[in-house]
């Protein structure tokens, strides 16, 4: 059990918020790819993407899957970063139907669910509006 806490925190893109991008033509992936779409490319640069970003598109869940059901409704975005990169998340600590495409967010890093019986918190990414 205890290898498993070990194992989330330490993936880099979920709690260093760590991109790649492609040395050959500089187009920025989250998660991190093995093969860039682009040039096909195998050589990366790891980043670290900025807080803030962009609502490109999202939608508001209203029936929520196993676990999130306290929370609907909800939305989930595509966030598009200064860096290039597109993050889909939660967008949170707003009303899901004033969101509008455009609106400025800010990374935050929350508790995402609890994982199981074990009750081990499982931590992630969420975007709020930014102040």
């Amino acid at each position: 059990m205890i290898g498993l806490a070990r194992y989330w925190r330490e993936i880099p893109q979920r709690y260093r918020y760590e991109a790649a991008r492609c040395k050959k033509c500089g187009k920025v992936f989250f998660p991190p790819r093995l093969v860039c779409n682009k040039c096909r490319s195998r050589e990366f640069q790891p980043i670290v993407l900025s807080r803030s970003g962009t609502l490109e598109t999202f939608t508001v869940i209203h029936v929520a899957p196993s676990g999130f059901g306290d929370e609907a409704p909800y939305a989930v975005g595509i966030i598009a970063t200064p860096e290039g990169a597109r993050v889909m998340a939660q967008v949170v600590d707003c009303d899901p139907g004033k969101l509008q495409i455009g609106d400025k967010l800010r990374l935050e890093f929350r508790r995402v669910q609890k994982d199981g019986e074990s009750g081990i918190l499982c931590y992630g990414y969420k975007f709020v509006p930014a102040a």
